[in-house]
């Protein structure tokens, strides 16, 4: 009894839980003031080179017309590294502005939550892409200088408000936006790998309940939101998939994540993307393109074939890969691939112990099982 209750027994009882608040719609750039007027009337935007110019123009008009001060815009660097963060904290655009606004895709966002949290600013988030929830949560995931992963940082809390413009991220890459649906897909999965067989307390608890709720519409309107993408439409469609990516995934996992605590959050279709950063040709792929692979993996190690088949059919519907090749991986990668998964924080979120050569088999025959449903469309 002590075993099946020792979560709940070792947490502090006091405690903080931020999930993360948002805007949504074509025109949710109109709230920028009454929103962040708050904290500050001085803000420094910083973010990805395409992003800024397709949604700096709107922000610095909105911010204008409510009396926020735009201190100068930044490139973010490239990458989410500690030292791009340090070169934008040490710069004076961010020393003087009140609030951290971040514009564009997962890693800018990600490296200025480092910025925030150690200039002790509150960030504000503008997602130009709908790639993943980076937008809405307290977690930031590092690169080295050398593109290979360096770890986790965890900010104080997460984003103070995202403003979700359905219009700028319908004139996103069609790819981005795909590879936004193959990394939302881990998460009901992961997060109920990750939890099972624990007596989790109230917030995690809460988290794993609505990680039941992120799978099943992108099944339902991922195909059509994709064709959506692909005319530039901000469509009703369009509009349900971009909330799943960004906020359904992005509050399940602040709620299922504390720093010291409990770590809910991923298991191993992160381990296989995060093994896989260490092969050249599959950093060429992008990250939630890899992870939905990693979730067929999943499944497949875990033994629910009959949902992974499910979940390979739908990938295949969409063109997310079901076969290693398909990512450029060869079958003499996954020793180095299963040698980097051990030493990641997913490879141990598994009720039961993990071995590397299983691992390896497993990967093996997800990508066979690829291989057949490719023959078996051929035949038909």
């Amino acid at each position: 009894l002590y075993k099946e209750y020792r979560h709940i027994r070792s947490m502090d009882m006091s405690y903080d839980t931020f999930l993360g608040a948002y805007s949504t719609g074509p025109d949710c750039y109109e709230r920028i003031g009454d929103i962040t007027g708050a904290y500050g009337r001085k803000a420094v935007i910083i973010g990805g080179k395409t992003a800024l110019s397709k949604a700096e123009p709107e922000i610095r008009k909105c911010a204008s017309a409510s009396g926020i001060e735009i201190t100068g815009t930044l490139w973010y660097g490239g990458d989410a590294t500690y030292s791009n963060a340090k070169k934008l904290e040490e710069s004076p655009e961010v020393q003087s502005a009140d609030m951290v606004f971040a514009v564009g895709g997962g890693r800018a966002v990600d490296t200025c939550k480092v910025v925030s949290d150690n200039a002790k600013k509150p960030l504000f988030t503008f997602p130009t892409l709908a790639s993943n929830c980076a937008a809405v949560t307290a977690i930031a995931v590092i690169y080295k200088d050398d593109g290979s992963l360096e770890g986790y940082f965890y900010p104080e809390r997460c984003p103070v408000h995202s403003f979700i413009n359905t219009k700028v991220i319908a004139d996103s890459p069609r790819d981005m936006f795909w590879a936004g649906i193959g990394d939302a897909l881990s998460k009901e999965y992961e997060v109920l790998l990750a939890s099972r067989g624990e007596k989790l307390s109230h917030t995690p608890l809460m988290g794993a309940a609505l990680s039941r709720s992120c799978t099943e519409p992108l099944i339902d309107f991922g195909a059509e939101a994709l064709r959506q993408c692909e005319r530039g439409e901000a469509g009703a469609e369009l509009q349900e998939v971009v909330l799943d990516i960004i906020i359904s995934t992005g509050i399940v996992s602040n709620m299922t994540n504390k720093y010291g605590e409990y770590y809910y959050n991923s298991s191993l279709a992160h381990a296989f993307y995060n093994g896989s950063t260490v092969i050249d040709a599959a950093r060429r792929h992008l990250h939630g393109e890899i992870v939905s692979f990693g979730v067929l993996v999943l499944l497949t190690y875990d033994g629910q074939i009959e949902e992974r088949d499910r979940i390979m059919r739908f990938n295949k519907s969409i063109g997310l890969p079901v076969t290693l090749a398909e990512m450029d991986i060869r079958d003499e990668d996954l020793k180095a691939i299963a040698d980097k998964a051990e030493t990641v924080l997913e490879w141990e979120k598994v009720p039961y112990k993990m071995s590397k050569e299983r691992f390896i088999e497993v990967i093996r025959e997800t990508s066979r099982a690829g291989e057949a449903m490719d023959m078996e469309k051929e035949a038909v």
